[in-house]
């Protein structure tokens, strides 16, 4: 203990020496010296010390798992660094408090949107309108959540010339501000799943029953769907205890309408946003396949 506390005050010496050498070498105060070196060691430190956490984490976990606990000891470590870059500062923070009523004026308008931006990140953790992996929509640009932080949340843009458009590879950051002038979208929030339609035009003079069942046959062959109506109704018993939400029926259903010579059957069926071009494809292809085999008798057009 003895040799440690020898090479401590070494170390603080060699220290105090530097910062002299630097005040009697650039006239500066010794203690403004000692604190600005001081800061850039710590802040050279916790830079450092967050590198090392981040690959340490890599190397242990993988997906959701990393990017919770990676988040979660950020904003650990950042704390412990203000809180020394404060002790740093503590002699000084006194007597700067008079100079800080003389511009708190100034800097509360040069720094309104950072404050509010900051104040609004304070909203988003706690009261959560959207969380990582949400599907949002703000305006024009819909996409999933991969990041929250205090001043701003990113967002992997998905295609929205379509209802259900596939990921851009775009990302699109917002300052968190916007969340209190313009209206958020949450297309999961509260629960997982969304109803889709699909548009099949058949022939008029089919047999329509026989269309339909085909349909319901293989809507309901995939599991993706088939599996969604129970976990969308325990979801939205759950969900009733803060928002009123219902639906009378959970199932594919297929809606009927004459237009002119032929007939426009919607298929509507829940499924996950994120798996919806999927789904739908899968289903057109065994739609095709019903058509070739003459099991669906589809409208190709108008006769001549």
């Amino acid at each position: 203990m003895l040799e440690y506390s020898f090479i401590g005050v070494i170390k603080m010496k060699i220290f105090e020496d530097f910062c002299k050498y630097i005040s009697d070498a650039t006239t500066i105060n010794k203690a403004f010296i000692s604190v600005f070196f001081l800061t850039i060691i710590t802040l050279i430190f916790f830079s450092i010390l967050k590198k090392i956490m981040t690959f340490f984490i890599k190397k242990k976990m993988t997906g959701r798992g990393e990017y919770i606990v990676n988040q979660s000891l950020m904003v650990i470590i950042n704390i412990v660094e203000i809180f020394i870059l404060l002790l740093i500062f503590s002699e000084y923070i006194k007597n700067m408090m008079t100079l800080i009523s003389v511009v708190s004026a100034a800097m509360t308008i040069a720094l309104r949107e950072v404050i509010m931006n900051f104040f609004c990140g304070i909203y988003l953790k706690a009261k959560r309108p959207f969380k990582v992996e949400d599907r949002i929509q703000i305006n024009d640009i819909k996409g999933d959540v991969t990041n929250v932080s205090m001043l701003s949340f990113e967002v992997l843009e998905v295609s929205t010339k379509e209802d259900n458009g596939q990921s851009t590879g775009v990302v699109v950051t917002f300052p968190n501000s916007i969340i209190f002038t313009t209206p958020v979208k949450n297309i999961n929030k509260g629960f997982k799943y969304v109803w889709n339609e699909l548009l099949i035009k058949v022939m008029l003079d089919c047999d329509l029953p026989k269309n339909k069942q085909e349909i319901y046959k293989i809507v309901n062959s995939l599991e993706t769907v088939r599996s969604i109506p129970k976990k969308m109704k325990n979801q939205i018993e759950h969900a009733n205890t803060t928002n009123r939400i219902y639906y009378n029926k959970y199932e594919p259903i297929i809606y009927t309408k004459i237009v002119d010579d032929h007939i426009e059957l919607t298929v509507r069926y829940l499924m996950h946003p994120k798996k919806a071009k999927y789904i739908e494809s899968v289903i057109w292809n065994k739609i095709y396949l019903a058509y070739k085999d003459k099991r669906i008798e589809l409208y190709t057009g108008r006769e001549a």
